[in-house]
């Protein structure tokens, strides 16, 4: 007997197969949230306490923000499911606008994350922990972005601002694991911070050297923005704990008191892959854009960020070599509309590449999916660390600094609030007078098109740097 293969079919098949495999994955994948806790937006808030009781959730919320509200609801103990099995179930649910596991977020250079590969102090170098003021200022990246250039023009301060407002440095908020607040790189260059994590005014780095990996990682990066713009003013906000964690909650309580402090500049050096139970992460997408200066209609309002203007710079993690980088890694993938006020930052090396750890689209030509905004420089870089010293560290938490500190430098030529520039404007023209990068990476699977900044470019807006690099293909 004879049998005709039907190529349509194996194909169905292999789809059916592949989506199974799929959905068993992500059924296995453990929820990396905050135990017993979600997020929940509803169409009408009067279906607060029935949709509690559907969900085996307490009825009253633990807190609540925002207009219409986000509420923050505790699982109930006799109900055995974890925040993302509930937040699965509530799919479909037409009373349930937006619903979101109260998502765990960490330092991209944590050691040991199945999304990132992790960067540490010592890559193989004894001298990774050590050095000096002198090899912080004359190391090799700053000749790349021109930044003595740019520095001839500005270097942060605000000399003259719009009409009614006073010269003022321009301030960039660092929420990371806090800061070495008495390291000389530091001296006269703070605004006071805070610490979400333990809820003080002191955002001081808690840990041990070499013990805790990831100590000394909010310091680092720091001194770098520091170094990018001496004349601004860093203000430290801690909200990654000894084990580099934090999650959604803590983030949108540190964006708020940046804001209502006085930030222009939020850098961002952590992240979360993406949530397969949730709607693309949509509860820091709602906080970014409620600082974006521009309230659309349906947009949430949310006290303290709604009414202020952020430009965030975000890592984009460091899974170049993990799937080929394919796993967008949040919140940098959060690419808006029209821009608005995000920067999402990938690596590049001093050759002007790629940096094989950098995370960057997995995709072929065409489509090319640019959710990576910028590149900076991202490796061995040479910054602050506690207890007064200095050393070396690689990843896109390095790269992202570089990125808030030319922002900064933008910013005090070009504030936002002159009449008719919005933040997307600053975003445009980081991007538009950087190198382009539009190239093949075969080895990564991957057409890239991107932009490394350029500090006297941006300053300038001189577009005309803004040229093609055929360099970085392979």
């Amino acid at each position: 007997m004879k049998y005709r293969i039907d190529l349509k079919q194996i194909v169905f098949a292999i789809l059916a197969i592949t989506a199974a495999w799929t959905v068993e994955a992500r059924a296995q994948t453990p929820c990396d949230a905050v135990p017993g806790q979600v997020l929940v937006d509803l169409v009408n808030q009067a279906n607060l306490a029935a949709v509690a009781a559907q969900y085996g959730l307490e009825p009253t919320p633990i807190d609540q923000v925002g207009t219409p509200p986000t509420y923050r609801m505790r699982i109930r103990s006799d109900n055995p499911q974890n925040p993302c099995q509930i937040t699965t179930a509530m799919q479909g649910d037409a009373r349930i606008s937006r619903r979101e596991s109260n998502r765990k977020l960490k330092v991209v250079e944590k050691q040991g994350l199945p999304w990132t590969l992790g960067r540490s102090w010592a890559i193989g170098r004894s001298w990774a922990i050590g050095g000096s003021a002198k090899g912080y200022q004359k190391q090799w990246f700053p000749r790349t972005i021109k930044l003595d250039q740019a520095h001839q023009i500005t270097r942060g301060y605000m000399n003259n601002p719009p009409a009614g407002q006073q010269p003022r440095p321009i301030v960039i908020a660092v929420l990371d694991t806090g800061i070495d607040l008495t390291h000389p790189a530091f001296a006269g260059r703070l605004v006071p911070g805070y610490d979400v994590v333990d809820n003080d005014n002191d955002p001081s780095e808690v840990g041990v050297l070499r013990l805790n990996p990831t100590y000394g990682h909010g310091t680092h990066v720091a001194g770098i923005a520091a170094l990018i713009a001496p004349d601004a003013k860093i203000m430290p906000i801690r909200v990654l704990d000894e084990n580099g964690e934090s999650d959604l909650w803590k983030i949108k309580d540190a964006l708020i008191w940046a804001a209502t402090h006085g930030a222009d500049v939020v850098n961002i050096s952590f992240g979360y892959p993406r949530d397969f139970t949730a709607q693309s992460n949509t509860f820091f997408k709602g906080l970014i854009e409620a600082a974006d200066g521009e309230q659309l209609p349906g947009e949430q309002i949310i006290p303290g960020l709604s009414d202020d203007v952020l430009l965030i710079a975000a890592g984009a993690g460091n899974g170049g070599q993990i799937g080929n980088g394919a796993d967008k890694i949040y919140p940098a993938a959060e690419r808006l509309e029209n821009d608005h006020n995000m920067l999402s930052v990938g690596s590049s090396s001093r050759f002007d590449t790629l940096s094989v750890f950098s995370t960057m689209a997995n995709a072929v030509d065409p489509p090319r999916e640019r959710w990576v905004r910028l590149v900076a420089p991202g490796e061995e870089i040479v910054s602050a660390t506690p207890s007064g010293r200095y050393g070396v560290w690689s990843g896109t938490s390095m790269s992202a600094p570089i990125v808030s500190g030319i922002a900064a430098l933008v910013l005090s030529v070009r504030p936002i609030n002159l009449p008719g520039r919005r933040a997307t404007d600053v975003v445009e023209e980081m991007d538009e007078t950087g190198f382009d990068w539009d190239c093949n990476l075969p080895s990564r699977g991957i057409w890239m098109e991107t932009s490394r900044v350029d500090a006297f470019c941006a300053v300038t807006n001189n577009q005309a740097c803004y040229i093609d690099r055929t360099v970085c293909n392979e």
